[in-house]
C-alpha cells in the first residue's frame, strides 16, 4: 500500500498498521513521518523502541530478526526501526527484510519501521522492496520543488498561527523566504520557527512583513548540481545564476558543474538526432534513459532546438571543457565560472525563450 506524505495523518486516524517503509531524500519529511507514526504506536501501547542501522556488507541481521520477539517483561508491544541509509540491504538482508515483511502480517505486537533514501526504478522492484510494499505501507517522502516552496511556506506558518500580507506583497515576501532556504528544507523549517519567536502571534496579530521576514531569515540556501540542470531546462536565467553563485561560494567543482550541463546537451542531441531517424520522442527518451521530471523538461524542450543550435552548444561545451581545465579560449571569459555562467545562460535561454539575466550579466560576458 502506498501513501503520500500528505495522507499519512488521515491514514493514522483510521488505525495504525505493522509495517512502514519510509524512502526519499527529504531528511526534515522523513523524520516528521517517523514521529507521527512514534507518537500514534505510543498512545497505542508500543512502549518499547528498539533501533537498527545497517553499515557495512557484514551487518548481522540475526539480531533484527530476533528484536522483535525479545519484548521485555514491562512491555506489551515494540517498535523496530530499521535504517538502511545505503539502500541496498545486501543478500542477506534482501532475505531478512522479506522474512520481516511476512512476519509483520497480522502480528499487533511489534511495529516495524523500515528508513531508506531515495530508490532507483530497479530496487523498488526488488523482491525485498516488493515483499516490504506488499505487506505494509510505503511513504515516499520527496524534496519540496522550488515552486512549490512559497506555498509550502506559507502553510508552516500558518500552522504556527503566522501569515504573510495579501496580494503582491505577500507573494514578494513568500519569493524572497524561499530564495533564502532553497534546497535546505530544514533550515527553511528552523527559520520558520525563529520567526514565531521573533514575531509573537498576540504582538502583531500574526502578519509578517518583508522587512520582519528580510531582517530574520538567514540566507541558508543549498544547490546541488541536479537542481541546476531542472533550472536550465527550465529556462529560469535568474534562478540559473543565483544557484551558480551559490555552488561556487560552496566549493562545488567546475569540472562536475561542466559535466552536468555538457551531460543535458550531449543527451538533447542524442534524443534529437533518434527523432531524426524516426525514433517517437517517448521511445527516444526511454532508450536514453531520460526519467522524472527531466522527461518532461526535455519533451517540452526539444521541438524548439534545431539541429544548428544544438550543434553550437556542444561546440560551446567543448570549449568550456578546455576553460575549467585551464586553457585560454578568445571570445570566451577567462575564469571556468564565468564561462560556466555563459554556457548555462546559452542553453537557458533556447530552453525557456529569451533568457532574463540579473543586471550587469549578459550572456556573452567576458
Amino acid at each position: 500500500m502506498q501513501l503520500a506524505p500528505n495522507q499519512l495523518g488521515n491514514h493514522l486516524q483510521r488505525g495504525l498498521k505493522s509495517l512502514y517503509t519510509l524512502h526519499g531524500d527529504e531528511p526534515l519529511l522523513q523524520q516528521e513521518a517517523l514521529d507521527a507514526i512514534r507518537a500514534v504506536a505510543r498512545v497505542q501501547g508500543y512502549t518499547e523502541r528498539t533501533s537498527h542501522t545497517v553499515a557495512g556488507t557484514h551487518f548481522d541481521w540475526s539480531e533484527v530478526l530476533a528484536s522483535g520477539g525479545s519484548l521485555s517483561l514491562f512491555a506489551d508491544k515494540q517498535m523496530v526501526e530499521i535504517r538502511i541509509p545505503s539502500g541496498k540491504p545486501g543478500k542477506d538482508g534482501s532475505v531478512a527484510l522479506q522474512q520481516l515483511a511476512e512476519a509483520a502480517q497480522g502480528n499487533d505486537d511489534v511495529l516495524t519501521i523500515v528508513m531508506l533514501p531515495r530508490l532507483d526504478k530497479m530496487t523498488k522492484s526488488s523482491a525485498w522492496f516488493v515483499a516490504l510494499e506488499g505487506c505494509g505501507v510505503t511513504l515516499q517522502v520527496e524534496p519540496v520543488e522550488r515552486n512549490a516552496l512559497p506555498q509550502w511556506i506559507a502553510q508552516r506558518l500558518a500552522a504556527q498561527g503566522q501569515r504573510v500580507a495579501t496580494g503582491e506583497e505577500g507573494q514578494r515576501t513568500l519569493q524572497f523566504f524561499a530564495d533564502r532556504v532553497e534546497g535546505n528544507l530544514l533550515a527553511a523549517h528552523q527559520e520558520i520557527q525563529k520567526l514565531g519567536l521573533l514575531f509573537p502571534v498576540d504582538a502583531n496579530a500574526g502578519e509578517l512583513s518583508f522587512e520582519q521576514v528580510e531582517s530574520a531569515v538567514l540566507n541558508v540556501a543549498r544547490y546541488d548540481v541536479f537542481k541546476l540542470s531542472e533550472a536550465v531546462l527550465s529556462g529560469q536565467a535568474v534562478r540559473v545564476q543565483r544557484m551558480l553563485d551559490g555552488l561556487q561560494a560552496e566549493g562545488e567543482a567546475e569540472v562536475l558543474v561542466h559535466y552536468t550541463l555538457a551531460e543535458d546537451i550531449r543527451a538533447l542531441k542524442r534524443v534529437k538526432d533518434a527523432m531524426g531517424q524516426g525514433r517517437p520522442l517517448p521511445m527516444a527518451l526511454r532508450e536514453n534513459r531520460i526519467w522524472g521530471v527531466k522527461e518532461r523538461l526535455f519533451e517540452r524542450v526539444l521541438p524548439r532546438l534545431s539541429e544548428a543550435k544544438l550543434a553550437e552548444l556542444l561546440q560551446s561545451a567543448h570549449v568550456v571543457d578546455g576553460i575549467v581545465k585551464g586553457l585560454k579560449q578568445p571570445d570566451w571569459p577567462a575564469t571556468g565560472w564565468q564561462a560556466l555562467h555563459r554556457l548555462a545562460l546559452q542553453l537557458c535561454a533556447l530552453c525557456g525563450g529569451v533568457a532574463k539575466t540579473a543586471p550587469g550579466l549578459s550572456l556573452s560576458r567576458n
